[in-house]
């Protein structure tokens, strides 16, 4: 299941991959390592398949989410993140995200979306490769979920809620960084705010908020 790394307090943590995760040898020991379902992951292993045609996108590069709470409009950063930036658009031209659930909400820490099936287990059924992290992982913060292995990202992504988040993702460092949230962190908020099944549950949401469209806009 796609998870995310959860550092905050009493409650922090950070996670491996899949159904029978496994701790990195280089986590930090200030992250607990019995809460294994916090850490952002990444699509599940499978055959690449093609990605969609590219339309390189230029700096100034903006995506809307529209959920029923309000939207999220999120600078892209094409330059820092050129292949994830690039990826994301894809999908979200191609309709990908319409109707796609934010299936894990970690409060204080981040929110996550991206699987068509809701579970944190899907992708596009392909994988993009690793880039540079660039910048900080503060609040509003929006990255790509991955698995341990390299070059293991597809289509999830998350939100950062707190600054308080950055030092546990920054001692991983491992998140390509792709944007960042300039309007609508509110929506975010409430998004979080919504019942989720607890860290036993996998931070499940409980009553999920779809986002309905990614609209992307070019200067």
């Amino acid at each position: 299941m796609l998870a995310l790394v959860a550092a905050l307090g009493a409650s922090a943590c950070s996670a491996g991959f899949g159904s029978n995760p496994t701790t990195p040898a280089a986590e930090p020991s200030a992250v607990a390592s019995d809460t294994s379902s916090q850490r952002p992951l990444g699509p599940p292993e499978a055959t690449p398949l093609a990605q969609p045609p590219a339309e390189p996108a230029s700096d100034g590069t903006t995506a809307t989410i529209s959920t029923e709470m309000g939207d999220i409009v999120i600078q892209l950063y094409t330059d820092s993140a050129p292949v994830a930036t690039q990826n994301f658009i894809n999908l979200a031209e191609a309709g990908y995200y319409d109707g796609v659930i934010f299936h894990r909400l970690v409060p204080g820490f981040v929110i996550q979306g991206g699987d068509p099936t809701g579970t944190g287990t899907g992708g596009p059924g392909y994988t993009i490769p690793d880039e540079p992290v660039v910048g900080q992982y503060g609040r509003g913060t929006v990255a790509m979920a991955r698995k341990q292995a390299p070059d293991s990202q597809g289509s999830q992504f998350f939100i950062v809620l707190d600054d308080a988040a950055e030092q546990a993702l920054e001692s991983l460092r491992t998140y390509v960084i792709f944007g960042e949230v300039t309007e609508g962190m509110d929506v975010v908020d409430a998004i979080a705010a919504t019942p989720n099944a607890g860290q036993q549950g996998g931070n499940q949401a409980l009553e999920p908020v779809a986002m309905d469209s990614v609209t992307v806009s070019r200067p």
